[in-house]
């Protein structure tokens, strides 16, 4: 890496909602790997998951919005949903275009890094920039290091993040159960899916 350019960082997701866990990881990664942003890049049409809700792709960046709106480290990228992109690489591609001169770091869960072989142009993301990777709940450690070493130790780096056991999957199940979910999103997540009757089951 060369240490004279400044680093951005883009999270990738669904965000559907949007969840403490994605916040910790990259307030991990911004203060392990000198980041001078992270930027949320809620996806338009994710293509290795399911979109299991039919929350409206808006209606994501707005909750992606609310989230992060609190903390300076933090922004929202609308390159995704503005330009229909699908593969991680148009992305950062696109990232890139728009801040010439910052090297990119892509930040992603272990679950991502052990499918990563099955990406679109897997070689053309990491000719673009290097991956930060927080082991998830329930990846064995050793696994995802033999992940990412298939890559190269300068390709890809594991983030010593807290382990969050949270996902937008159960949050969804928890509003639709009547079940809480202060603490596992942000107050203003938690206000606006209230508000909007998100994932409600009737």
């Amino acid at each position: 890496m060369d240490e004279a350019r400044p680093r951005l960082g883009v999270l990738g997701g669904s965000f559907d909602p949007p969840h403490l866990g994605h916040l910790v990881i990259a307030s991990e990664a911004h203060a392990q790997h000198g980041l001078e942003r992270v930027l949320f890049a809620p996806a338009a049409a994710p293509p290795h998951k399911v979109m299991e809700s039919s929350t409206l792709a808006g209606v994501r960046l707005e909750m992606t919005a609310l989230a992060v709106e609190d903390d300076e480290r933090f922004a929202v990228s609308e390159v995704e949903m503005e330009r229909g992109l699908v593969f991680t690489r148009d992305t950062i591609a696109a990232v890139a275009a728009h801040h010439p001169g910052y090297e990119l770091a892509f930040i992603m869960g272990s679950d991502s890094l052990l499918q990563f072989d099955t990406w679109h142009s897997p070689g053309g993301v990491l000719e673009l920039c290097t991956l930060l990777v927080a082991v998830r709940p329930g990846d064995d450690r050793r696994s995802v290091a033999a992940a990412a070493a298939r890559w190269g130790a300068d390709a890809v780096v594991v983030i010593d993040a807290p382990l969050i056991g949270v996902s937008s999957s159960a949050v969804r199940a928890r509003v639709a159960a009547g079940l809480p979910i202060r603490y596992l999103v942000p107050a203003a997540v938690e206000t606006f899916v209230r508000e909007r009757g998100l994932y409600r089951s009737s």
